[in-house]
C-alpha cells in the first residue's frame, strides 16, 4: 500500500505560526531533497550517542526514549541544505487529483529546455522512497515528449485502471546537472459507485514479477525478509504505536507485516516527532494527543481545549486548510474544539495541525486496515513421484499478500524452481512440478491476520516392466540397440559385467518417457558382455546378453587394385597378409591347386589370429605366379588371390647411333633391350666422353622416357663417344656398347637484317648485317642470291614478318662469284620494271648457313621521292650568335634520287669565299669559321628533286657589343643631387639595347666609381655626393654581348655647393606616364612539328596595362583548352598545345588600353614527321 505522505514542517522545536498559503511552500521543502533521503534511512536503524543528551534538553526523560532518528537540529540543516539546492525547472508542475477505483488518471509535468544542453532526468516517486520507474507495466506508464518549436520537455504518469491502494502522496523530482527541482501532489482514489470496497493494506506486499498478470503493481516486497513461521496468537485490539515505543529495532518489521503497515521508516520518522514535548501554550489548555490510530471505514476525533474561547481555530491537513464538509465536521463546545473525520479512507493518514492566534499544536492520523485471515486451511495430501502437486487454501481479501513456507523455511519462487505461487482472486495455490520424495514436508501459509499447515507425502508408484531386455547376437561393426519399457517414467542406471556403463560418441544411453534404450554403434568384439538396467529407487533389474560374431576377411588393402606383389630376384619375401573374423579363421595358402604347407621349406605359410604369412626365401624367377588364400570360421568363408612376380635388373641395350651434329651438340637415338627384366623400362641414362679419355660423364640426372637424347656443351673439333644404361624399377643395366666416333661442328646463323640499300633501273643494292652466331668454324663470306618472280614452285608465306620460298636450286641465281667479306652488294645487270626474289647465305668451313630472305619481291626501277627539309628545333627561331664565333649548321633532308640545292642569302647567292656550304646524300652544312656582323641574314634552302621543289628558311643573327651613348648632360644640380640625361647608341650591337651603366669622378683623382648598374631609362638622379666637390660623369650602353667598349662623358662638371648657400628648389611639371600600347618585341613566323607543343612570344608595353587578345585567322581565341596565353611584366605568349596541320594560319595578338589599339601578325606552318 502507498505510504500517506507525511509533512515535515513541524520538526522546529519552536512553533512558529505561518498563514495557510506558505503551507505548500513548505509541503514542497519537505518533498525535495533525495539526497539526503538515505541518511535519514540509515539513521532511522541505529540510535545516535548524543541522542539522549538532546532528548534531555528537550525536556524529556531518557527512561522514555524509544524512538531512533536524527536530532530535530540535524533536520532543520537537511531542509536548509535541500533548499541551497533548489533550482526552478518545472514550467508546468503535476497538479494533486481524484480518480474512481478502475478509471485512468494522468499526471502531466513539463520543463523548459532553452538554458539544457541535453535532456534533463526526471523521476517520479510513490511516497519518498519508492521510485516508480521499475513498476511501469500493465497500471503504470511512463512517456516523455519534446517539442522543438516550444523546446519544452513533456513528461506523463499514467495510472490505468487505478486501485484503492494507489492513493496516496506522489512526488516528481527533475535534475540537471547542478540544477534541482521538484514537486509533490496527492492523488485520491474513490470507490466506485455501487460496489464495497474490499481493499487489504497488506496487499501492497505482493511481489511484482515482470511479464505476469500484477506487472506494475505499487508493491513494497523489499521491506520482507526470509523468517521461520511462528505460532501468532489471537490479540485483542493493539495500538500499534505503544507496540513501536516498547519494542526493539529488531522487531520492527515483524510489526510492519502483522499490522499492515507499509511505510516503515516514514513511521519511524512520524514517531520520532511524536515523542518530542511540545512547550507549556498559553493559547491551549490542552492539545492534540501525539497520533491517533483508527481502522479503515472508521470515525476519529480530535480535540483542543482553548485558554481564551474567542481565539479563533483552523484546522490544516498537510498544510492545506480544512473546510467544514460531510466529511470534515467542526463542534464547538465551550473551551473545546473537535473536528470529526468521518469514513476514514487512505487518503486520511497525515498529519494535521491546529493553529490558535500565533500558536499552533500538531498531531497523526494512522488509518490501519483490518487483519487477513485464512478461510479456508491447507488439506494434507499424498501424492507419488513425477505428479503435479497443488496445495490450496483461501483468505478473506482478493489478491492479499501471502508466505509460503515449508518445514519454517519461506518458500521464494523463481523462473528455475520447481515451485510456483498462483493467485485466483481470494484463492492461493502452490503448485510443484515434477513432485520427488525431497518434496515430504510440512506446508504452511502465513497471512497478516492468520496461518494454516498441512503435510505433504510423496511416494513410489508401483512398478511394472511392460517390456524386458532380450539377448541378442549380432555382426561386427552393426548397431546393438538395447531396448526396454517400464510402466512410470523414471530414470535408471545400465551395467555392463558389473560395471557402470559411460556414454561417448559410440555409445548412446536414451530415455525417452517410459522407454530405455542402449544404443551402440559400430559394434565391436568388446562389446560382448552382459548388461543390466536398473530403474532408480526400485530394487528390480532387467538383464540381456550381447554375442558379437564377425565372418572371416582378408585385408588386401595395401596390395594396390590387381592384388600384385613383386620381389626382386634373390631377396627373401615375408607376405603378411591381415585377416579378421570372430572367431578367428583359419588359413590355408595353395599354388596351381597345390597346399603351402607350414614347414621349414624355402616356400612356407605361417598363420597367426589376426593375419597369415607367406614366406619365400631366395625368390626365383620361377615363382612368379598366383597364390591362394582361404580362411573358414562358423561364421563363413573367405577366398583372396595374390600375384607374385619376380623382377631383375634389364639387359644392356644395343649400341647407340648419332643422327645428327651440330657445333656443340648431337642427337643420339637407341633401341629398348631385349629383355626388360620382368619390369617395364622407366627410362635411361647417357654418358659421352672424349675419344682419348676414359672418364665417362653422365648427361642426365632425371630418367629420360624416349630414346631418343640431344647432348649439348661439347667443344666443336673434338671427337666424342656416347654410351646408354637401361633403368627399371630393379636398378640400372649394364652400359651399353660406345656409338661410333663423332666431331661437334656447325656452320653459322642465318645473317640479320637483309634490307634494299638503292634500286635504279639496271641494279639493286642490298645490305645486311653478320649472323648472331658464327662459332667456332668462323665466318669465310657471303653468297647473294635471287630468283625472278613468277619462277616454278616460287611460294611465300608470311607469318612472322620473313618469307619462306621453295624454289629449285637451279632457280636461283648466284650474284657474287666470289664469296665477298663485306655486307653490301650491288646486283647488276637485271632488266627494268623486273621483280626479284634476293636472299643471302653465310658460309664457313661446315658450309653454308641458312639462307635470309628479303620480305618481298623487288622492282627494278628507280623510285623518286619527294623532297623533305627536316629544320632543326632550335633554327626554327632566329638563330643567335657573337661575333668571332663559329657558326656551323646542319640540316637534313630526304629525297631520291639524290637532289639539288642551291642556298640563298637575302635572296642573293651566297658567297662561297666567306661561307662554307658542304652537301652529302642526306644533309647539307652551312660552316662560317668567325662570324661577323655581315653574315647576318635570312638564308633560303631549296631542296628540288626533278619537278619536285622543298624550301626552308633560316634567320641568322650576328651581333656584337653596342656603342656609347650619344650625348650626356647635366640636367641640373641641387643639394647632393645631379640630374643626368642621355641618348641612346647609334650602333646598338645588332641587338636590343638592355641597360646602362653609370660612373662618377671627382674632378681632383678621376677615379671611376660606378654608381649604378642595368639602368633602362635614359635619365637618371645621382645622389648623396659629397658637397664642396666636382664631379664628371660617364655612361655605358649594355647589351646581351655585354658593355659597350667606350664611355661618353659629360663635357661640363656638376659642382657640389658648400653650405651657406640658398638653393632654389626647381619647379617640375608632372610627367605624363601613359602610353599608347606598342610591341617592343614583334612575333617572328614559326614552324612546328605535329604532336610537339609550340609557342608564340612578343613583348608590349602601354600605359595604362593593355588588354591582350590573342587570335587566329581574326577570329578570337578563347575558352579553347588546346591553348594556354601567359603574360608576365610585359611579355605575351600563346602556347599550342601538341598542334596539328589544322592549327596552321596567321595568330594575331592585339593590345588595347585607352589611348589606342596596336596589332602584330605572324604565321605558323605545322608539318607532319613520317613515319
Amino acid at each position: 500500500m502507498p505510504e500517506p505522505t507525511k509533512k515535515e514542517e513541524n520538526e522546529v522545536l519552536a512553533p512558529a505560526p505561518a498563514p495557510a498559503p506558505e503551507e505548500p511552500n513548505k509541503e514542497k521543502e519537505a518533498g525535495t531533497a533525495p539526497a539526503k533521503e538515505p541518511n535519514k534511512e540509515k539513521e532511522a536503524g541505529t540510535a545516535p550517542a548524543k541522542e539522549p543528551n538532546k532528548e534531555k534538553e528537550a525536556g524529556t526523560s531518557p527512561g522514555k526514549e524509544w524512538s531512533i532518528g536524527e536530532s530535530p537540529a540535524g533536520e532543520e540543516q537537511d531542509k536548509q541544505n535541500a533548499n541551497s539546492q533548489l533550482s526552478t525547472l518545472f514550467v508546468e508542475k503535476p497538479q494533486g487529483g481524484s480518480v474512481k477505483v478502475g478509471e485512468n488518471i494522468t499526471f502531466i509535468a513539463k520543463v523548459k529546455a532553452e538554458d539544457l544542453l541535453r535532456k534533463p532526468t526526471i523521476k517520479w516517486f510513490k511516497g519518498k522512497w519508492m521510485d516508480l520507474a521499475s513498476k511501469a507495466g500493465k497500471h503504470l506508464q511512463l512517456k516523455e515528449t519534446f517539442e522543438r518549436h516550444s523546446r519544452v520537455y513533456t513528461f506523463e504518469m499514467q495510472i490505468i485502471k487505478a486501485k484503492e491502494n494507489y492513493a496516496g502522496n506522489y512526488r516528481c523530482e527533475v535534475t540537471y546537472k547542478d540544477k534541482f527541482d521538484s514537486c509533490s501532489f496527492d492523488l485520491e482514489v474513490h470507490e466506485s459507485t455501487g460496489t464495497t470496497p474490499n481493499i487489504d493494506i497488506r496487499s501492497a506486499f505482493k511481489r511484482s514479477g515482470e511479464g505476469q498478470e500484477d506487472a506494475g503493481e505499487l508493491d513494497f516486497s523489499g521491506l520482507l525478509k526470509r523468517r521461520e513461521v511462528k505460532q501468532q496468537e489471537e490479540q485483542p485490539e493493539v495500538d500499534v504505536w505503544e507496540l513501536l515505543k516498547n519494542a526493539k529495532p529488531s522487531e520492527y518489521e515483524k510489526i510492519a507485516f502483522q499490522y499492515g503497515i507499509t511505510d516503515l521508516r516514514g513511521m519511524l520518522k512520524r514517531l520520532k516527532r511524536m515523542r518530542r514535548v511540545e512547550k507549556k501554550s498559553a493559547a491551549f489548555a490542552r492539545i492534540l494527543d501525539p497520533a491517533y490510530q483508527v481502522d479503515k471505514g472508521g470515525r476519529v476525533r480530535f480535540v483542543v481545549e482553548l485558554a481564551d474561547p474567542k481565539l479563533e481555530v483552523k484546522w490544516y491537513k498537510n498544510g492545506q486548510e480544512i473546510r467544514p464538509s460531510t466529511k470534515y465536521i467542526f463542534e464547538h463546545k465551550g473551551c473545546e474544539r473537535i473536528m470529526f473525520i468521518n469514513n476514514c479512507v487512505l487518503t486520511d493518514d497525515s498529519e494535521y495541525y491546529v493553529t490558535a492566534g500565533d500558536e499552533k499544536c500538531s498531531t497523526e492520523l494512522f488509518v490501519r486496515e483490518p487483519p487477513v485471515m485464512v478461510t479456508k486451511q491447507l488439506e494434507d495430501t499424498k501424492a507419488y513421484c513425477g505428479e503435479r502437486v497443488e496445495l490450496e487454501c483461501e483468505v478473506s481479501e482478493d489478491d492479499a499478500n501471502v508466505k509460503w513456507f515449508k518445514n519454517g523455511e519461506e518458500i521464494i519462487p523463481g523462473p528455475k524452481s520447481r515451485y510456483h505461487i498462483r493467485v485466483e482472486g481470494k484463492k492461493h495455490i502452490l503448485v510443484i512440478e515434477g513432485a520427488t520424495k525431497a518434496d515430504t514436508a510440512e506446508y504452511s501459509v502465513m497471512t497478516t491476520g492468520g496461518q494454516s499447515s498441512a503435510k505433504l507425502s510423496v511416494d513410489l508408484k508401483p512398478l511394472k516392466i511392460l517390456t524386458p531386455l532380450t539377448d541378442q547376437t549380432v555382426n561386427l561393426g552393426k548397431e546393438i540397440c538395447l531396448k526396454c519399457e517400464v510402466s512410470e517414467n523414471i530414470t535408471g542406471k545400465w551395467t555392463k559385467n558389473g560395471l557402470p556403463v559411460q556414454e561417448s560418441d559410440r555409445l548412446k544411453i536414451v530415455h525417452k518417457g517410459r522407454i530405455h534404450k542402449l544404443v551402440i554403434a559400430n559394434a565391436l568384439v568388446e562389446d560382448e558382455g552382459d548388461y543390466v538396467f536398473t530403474p532408480d529407487a526400485y530394487s528390480v533389474t532387467l538383464p540381456a546378453k550381447v554375442h558379437v560374431i564377425d565372418p572371416p576377411k582378408i585385408n588386401l588393402d595395401g596390395l594396390g587394385d590387381d592384388n600384385t606383389v613383386t620381389v626382386i630376384a634373390g631377396n627373401k619375401l615375408r607376405l603378411e597378409i591381415p585377416i579378421s573374423g570372430e572367431p578367428p579363421p583359419k588359413a590355408i595358402w595353395s599354388r596351381a591347386d597345390k597346399a603351402i604347407m607350414e614347414g621349414s621349406g624355402r616356400i612356407r605359410a605361417e598363420n597367426y589370429p589376426d593375419s597369415t604369412t607367406l614366406v619365400i626365401d631366395i625368390a626365383e624367377k620361377d615363382d612368379s605366379g598366383v597364390y591362394h588364400i582361404n580362411l573358414k570360421n562358423e561364421a563363413g568363408e573367405a577366398h583372396a588371390s595374390i600375384k607374385i612376380k619376380v623382377v631383375d635388373i634389364p639387359d644392356p641395350p644395343v649400341a647407340p647411333n648419332v643422327t645428327d651434329v651440330g657445333d656443340d651438340w648431337c642427337v643420339v637415338t637407341w633401341e629398348p633391350p631385349v629383355y626388360d627384366g620382368g619390369s617395364p623400362i622407366l627410362g635411361y641414362f647417357i654418358e659421352r666422353k672424349k675419344k682419348q679419355s676414359s672418364r665417362w660423364m653422365r648427361l642426365n640426372f632425371d630418367l629420360c622416357k624416349e630414346t631418343i637424347f640431344e647432348p649439348k656443351k661439347m667443344i666443336e673439333g673434338v671427337a666424342y663417344e656416347v654410351r646408354i644404361f637401361a633403368v627399371n624399377a630393379v636398378g640400372i643395366s649394364k652400359p651399353s656398347m660406345p656409338s661410333k666416333p663423332f666431331v661437334p661442328l656447325a656452320v653459322t646463323s642465318p645473317p640479320t637484317l637483309l634490307t634494299v640499300d638503292s634500286v635504279t633501273d639496271t641494279t639493286v643494292t642490298m645490305k645486311w648485317r653478320p649472323p648472331d652466331q658464327i662459332g667456332a668454324a668462323g665466318l669465310d663470306g657471303y653468297v647473294l642470291e635471287y630468283c625472278f618472280e613468277g619462277s616454278t614452285s616460287a611460294k611465300q608465306s608470311d607469318e612472322n614478318g620473313e618469307a619462306a620460298y621453295d624454289l629449285p636450286a637451279d632457280d636461283w641465281i648466284v650474284a657474287n662469284t666470289e664469296l665477298i667479306e663485306k655486307t653490301k652488294f650491288t646486283i647488276t645487270g637485271l632488266p627494268t620494271d623486273s621483280r626479284i626474289f634476293v636472299r643471302v647465305k653465310a658460309v664457313n668451313a661446315a658450309g653454308a648457313s641458312e639462307p635470309k630472305y628479303y620480305s618481298q619481291p623487288i622492282l627494278v626501277k628507280e623510285i623518286i621521292e619527294p623532297p623533305k627539309i627536316r629544320i632543326p628545333r632550335h633554327l626554327k627561331q632566329t638563330y643567335i650568335r657573337r661575333v668571332g664565333e663559329a657558326i656551323n649548321l646542319v640540316i637534313p633532308f630526304q629525297g631520291k634520287p639524290r637532289p639539288e640545292l642551291i642556298w640563298t642569302k637575302d635572296g642573293a647567292p651566297i658567297d662561297k669565299n666567306q661561307i662554307n656550304i658542304r652537301n652529302s646524300e642526306t644533309d647539307t652544312i652551312v660552316f662560317i669559321r668567325k662570324a661577323e656582323r655581315s653574315h647576318s641574314g635570312k638564308y633560303d634552302l631549296q631542296v628540288k628533286v626533278e619537278k619536285f621543289v622543298e624550301t626552308a628558311s633560316i634567320d641568322i643573327r650576328v651581333i656584337d657589343r653596342p656603342g656609347p651613348p650619344q650625348l650626356v648632360k647635366i640636367e641640373d644640380v641641387w643639394g647632393e643631387n645631379v640630374a643626368l640625361s642621355w641618348t641612346p647608341p647609334r650602333d646598338d650591337g645588332n641587338t636590343a639595347i638592355t641597360g646602362y651603366t653609370i660612373q662618377k669622378a671627382d674632378k681632383k683623382s678621376m677615379e671611376w666609381f660606378t654608381v649604378i648598374e642595368h639602368y633602362h631609362r635614359t635619365s637618371a638622379t645621382i645622389t648623396e655626393l659629397v658637397i664642396g666637390n666636382e664631379y664628371y660623369f660617364r655612361v655605358f650602353a649594355e647589351n646581351m654581348c655585354g658593355l659597350s667598349e667606350d664611355a661618353t662623358m659629360t663635357k661640363e662638371s656638376a659642382v657640389i655647393a658648400k653650405d651657406g648657400k640658398i638653393y632654389k628648389n626647381p619647379v617640375y611639371e608632372d610627367f605624363d606616364f601613359t602610353e599608347a600600347p606598342m610591341f617592343t618585341q614583334p612575333l617572328v613566323n614559326t614552324y612546328a612539328v605535329a604532336g610537339y607543343n609550340a609557342t608564340l612570344n612578343c613583348s608590349v608595353r602601354g600605359n595604362p596595362k593593355p588588354k591582350i587578345t590573342w587570335m587566329k585567322n581574326k577570329v578570337a581565341i578563347k575558352d579553347d583548352p588546346r591553348y594556354r596565353m601567359f603574360s608576365n611584366q610585359g611579355v605575351c605568349t600563346l602556347e599550342i598545345r601538341k598542334p596539328s596541320p589544322y592549327d596552321g594560319g596567321t595568330y594575331c595578338c592585339q593590345a588595347v588600353n585607352d589611348l589606342g589599339t596596336v596589332e602584330i601578325e605572324c604565321k605558323l606552318e605545322v608539318k607532319v614527321v613520317a613515319q
